[in-house]
């Protein structure tokens, strides 16, 4: 490797929230440290950097993704979304029910369990509670909150089916 080479600069374009974006980042930088490092987006969260915890969960044109394994300059043309994009008019029903259920705790791992929620529900908007916990599996939750992260989103099912029991 010829000498600064680790350093050397890759210019990424990329839509991050419905915004273009452009940054300036080392080829070995992860997308996660770009959003967090350069964009300000500190929602995602840094924690097992091995693709084993969800924290760092962000949706990838479309498709959920573990952040800390994507490099910055493999998202280069594509749309990213994070928890902040899911909420940028305040709340969302996921979140709103994610309180209402109490499954907010420590709140480490909720924007991972927001984000790979929000991905099953738009794929399966009405999962049972297998597939919910099938989905959130690669979420891992310190707190043990499992039970209440998914009646939180068997709630925003319903009421996004308008079934208000």
């Amino acid at each position: 490797m010829s000498a600064g080479g680790l350093h050397d600069l890759q210019t990424v374009a990329l839509t991050v929230n419905g915004s273009e974006r452009t940054v300036a980042v080392p080829a070995h930088r992860t997308l996660l440290d770009a959003l967090r490092d350069e964009m300000g987006l500190t929602g995602s969260k840094t924690c097992c950097a091995e693709g084993e915890c969800g924290a760092c969960t962000v949706l990838l044109d479309g498709r959920a993704v573990n952040a800390c394994l994507v490099l910055c300059a493999e998202a280069d043309g594509h749309e990213v979304t994070t928890v902040e994009g899911l909420s940028e008019r305040g709340l969302t029903d996921l979140q709103e029910e994610f309180l209402n259920a109490g499954a907010v705790q420590c709140g480490f791992c909720i924007p991972g369990q927001v984000v790979s929620a929000e991905y099953l529900l738009r794929g399966n908007p009405s999962p049972s509670e297998e597939q919910i916990r099938e989905a959130l599996s690669g979420n891992l939750c310190r707190c043990a909150g499992y039970q209440r992260i998914v009646r939180a989103v068997q709630a925003t099912a319903a009421r996004r089916r308008g079934d208000r029991g």
